[in-house]
């Protein structure tokens, strides 16, 4: 076995690329991902000025050229270096079009999504709930209040009413129905 890794590691690039669209050599694969990874991380480096921006670059070229030399899809072997460079530089593009794009959104909108999130919310009137809450039968509250302000689970509210979890289940939705009602939601 170290023979043959002393052998993949003495190939060319243009070898290494056969073997692997052969689909017969993983030692193959490794070697050639060990040599990308510095080339493809300074091009990243270098565009990007961010190490893990540059990690993640690395990682989704590597994983194109893979996927692209397993299917056969580089013609010429002893252009591998210009494939993996090409594929650099469109990733990077297509990453500063997002960045682009976010931006624009971002001043588009920014100020609606920045904005406090009860201003989208109706206001609720507290008191009519009240009254609305007390309107309910006590098992009635006691279900609504178990499970949405305790937040008890279904079981944990039937064994403490001795009632089953279906008919907890059903006390609830009859009461929250109630409430509806009684607050003047439309559903």
């Amino acid at each position: 076995m170290v023979a043959s890794e002393l052998n993949v590691c003495e190939l060319a690039d243009a070898e290494l690329v056969r073997r692997i669209g052969s689909g017969s050599a993983r030692e193959a694969e490794a070697e050639l991902v060990r040599r990308m990874v510095p080339r493809v991380r300074l091009y990243g480096l270098r565009h990007l000025r961010d190490q893990q921006a540059a990690d993640d670059l690395t990682q989704q070229v590597l994983i194109t050229l893979l996927e692209a030399l397993r299917a056969g899809r580089l013609r010429d072997p002893e252009k591998l270096v210009s494939f993996v460079l090409g594929t650099c530089r469109m990733m990077v593009l297509d990453q500063r079009r997002g960045t682009q794009r976010k931006q624009r959104l971002l001043e588009q909108f920014g100020a609606d999504l920045l904005a406090p999130a009860q201003s989208f919310l109706p206001q609720l009137d507290y008191g009519q709930l009240r009254r609305c809450m007390q309107n309910l039968k006590e098992r009635e509250r006691a279900v609504v209040l178990m499970t949405i302000y305790d937040e008890q689970t279904s079981t944990d509210v039937a064994r403490f009413l001795s009632v089953s979890e279906s008919n907890v289940r059903v006390i609830r939705h009859r009461a929250i129905h109630q409430l509806r009602d009684c607050m003047g939601v439309v559903a």
